[in-house]
């Protein structure tokens, strides 16, 4: 009863946005574990979508991890842990911010599957969205000095993370390109957020914000910028 209740209080802990990402995840693999819905139905097919009218692709495309087994636990790991790091750190009290910068992130990576033929042949969606997520958190400037532990062998700064990761792929020789749709999206969205307003703000640029949250979504959030407490003197372990 005891471990039951730790369940759930750690359950309940986390963020109201990651954890809503990781229930639907584990539900859709739970469903397809049972036969209730077939993976089949649910990878990103643009064909499908603009003939067929199966929109459900686009959101089904980015919740299916796989089959319960090391690879989904692994995938599951990275949902609450940069997912939520994001949400209680770099966004905490802009739920608004947090969900715009996803929304826009998901918008990236179904343009780059249309667009570009390296990217055409993923199907399912989530594992660049949480490797966007640990690109993100790694380049956040406040945890720039925070030390990792790759299997308590290799240490660096957070910066390097998606980085090893990739590195740790081509060893394993997996395929990479998911690895590189995170991080393309990532990185775009870093620049459009934080590098380019300081470019504007120098140079005198008239327009010095390009990404900008819908009134509509702080409107539905009730967010609002919040202080941000970080203590740098962290060690973490992946």
């Amino acid at each position: 009863m005891a471990a039951n209740n730790d369940i759930f209080s750690w359950y309940h802990e986390i963020p109201p946005i990651s954890r809503m990402y990781l229930t639907a995840a584990v539900c859709i693999s739970t469903a397809c574990f049972l036969d209730f819905i077939s993976p089949l139905t649910l990878y990103y097919n643009y064909d499908l979508i603009v003939t067929k009218g199966q929109y459900w692709r686009i959101i089904s495309s980015f919740l299916f991890f796989g089959t319960f087994s090391l690879d989904f636990l692994f995938h599951m790991y990275f949902v609450v842990r940069y997912c939520r790091l994001l949400e209680e750190g770099t966004y905490r009290g802009r739920c608004a911010d947090f969900i715009y910068m996803l929304l826009l992130g998901a918008g990236m990576m179904l343009l780059s599957t249309v667009t570009f033929e390296t990217f055409s042949r993923i199907k399912f969606l989530g594992h660049p969205f949480t490797f966007m997520m640990v690109y993100l958190w790694a380049r956040d400037p406040d945890n720039y000095h925070i030390r990792m532990s790759f299997f308590g062998v290799i240490q660096f700064n957070a910066p390097y993370l998606p980085w090893v990761l990739l590195l740790f792929s081509l060893v394993l020789r997996n395929p990479v390109e998911m690895d590189l749709l995170g991080i393309v999206a990532g990185h775009t969205y870093y620049f459009c957020d934080y590098i380019y307003p300081q470019v504007a703000n120098i140079r005198g640029w008239s327009l010095k914000k390009i990404i900008v949250t819908p009134s509509i979504l702080h409107y539905l959030c009730s967010s609002h910028r919040g202080i941000q407490v970080v203590d740098t003197d962290v060690r973490l372990t992946l």
